[in-house]
C-alpha cells in the first residue's frame, strides 16, 4: 500500500491530491509541526534521512521531493494522464513548470515568510534594527522578484487554460503550493485575474477537495 508520510501545512497536500486525481488507494500517517519552531517532527527521519515532507513509500520504494512524488505517481499509474506526450511543446512546457515551481518561485516567497518572521519574532530591544533590515531587505530584494514572477506567470495563462497547455496536468498541481502562498504572502489578488481564476479551477476540482479532507487544515499564512 502506498504511504503518503503528510506533515500539516506542508508541500505534501498536493501529492493527496495528485493521488485523488489519478483515483489511487493509499493511507496517510499525520505528522504535526513542533509548535515553537514550526518544524517537522523527529518521527520523519526515520522514513528519509532529511525528516522532511513530503515523503511517500511505495512498497520497497521511498520518495522525496514534490516534483519527484509526482513524476512517479504520474508515470507509475498516470496510464497516459495528467502528462502531455513526450516529444511535444507542452511537454516540455510540463517540465518547466514542475521544476520552476519550487526552483524559482518558491526561494523569493520563503525569503519573505522569513523576514516576515523577523521582524515580529526579533528580541524587543533590537526589534527595530532587525524590523528596518528586514523592510530594507524586502523592499530591495523580495517583493520586486516577485512581483516579478507573478507578472510572468499572468501572462503566462494568457495563451492557455492551463500551465502546460490546454489540459489540466501534473504541472497544475505542482503549481498550486507556492500560488496558494503567494495569496497569503505575496499579495497575489484580482489585480492579477488569469492567476485568481486559475487557482478557483483548481482549488474547485473535486479530487483537490477530496484531498483537503483527507490532510487537514491547510494554512500557508504564516
Amino acid at each position: 500500500m502506498l504511504t503518503v508520510h503528510h506533515l500539516e501545512n506542508s508541500r505534501s497536500q498536493r501529492v493527496l491530491w495528485m493521488l485523488e486525481e489519478l483515483g489511487v488507494p493509499y493511507t496517510v500517517k499525520r505528522y504535526e509541526r513542533d509548535r515553537k519552531t514550526m518544524l517537522a517532527p523527529p518521527e520523519l527521519s526515520q522514513v528519509h534521512p532529511l525528516g522532511k515532507s513530503p515523503v511517500i513509500t511505495d512498497g520497497k520504494v521511498t520518495v522525496a521531493e514534490s516534483g519527484a512524488i509526482l513524476e512517479y505517481l504520474v508515470e507509475r499509474y498516470g496510464e497516459g494522464r495528467f502528462s502531455p506526450p513526450a516529444g511535444t511543446p507542452e511537454h516540455l512546457r510540463y517540465r518547466y513548470w514542475m521544476h520552476y515551481a519550487e526552483g524559482s518561485l518558491m526561494p523569493p516567497l520563503l525569503l519573505k515568510l522569513i523576514f516576515d518572521k523577523v521582524e515580529v519574532q526579533t528580541p524587543l530591544l533590537v526589534r527595530p534594527i532587525a524590523k528596518a533590515i528586514s523592510s530594507a531587505v524586502k523592499a530591495s530584494f523580495i517583493t520586486p522578484n516577485l512581483q516579478r514572477h507573478l507578472d510572468f506567470l499572468e501572462g503566462e495563462l494568457k495563451a492557455s487554460p492551463w500551465f502546460a497547455g490546454k489540459t489540466f496536468c501534473a504541472a497544475d498541481v505542482q503549481m498550486s503550493f507556492p500560488l496558494e502562498a503567494a495569496v497569503a504572502r505575496a499579495g497575489l489578488d484580482a489585480s492579477r485575474p488569469r492567476l485568481v481564476d486559475w487557482l478557483a479551477r483548481v482549488q474547485g476540482r473535486p479530487a483537490y477537495q477530496r484531498a483537503l479532507d483527507k490532510g487537514g487544515p491547510y494554512d500557508l499564512a504564516g
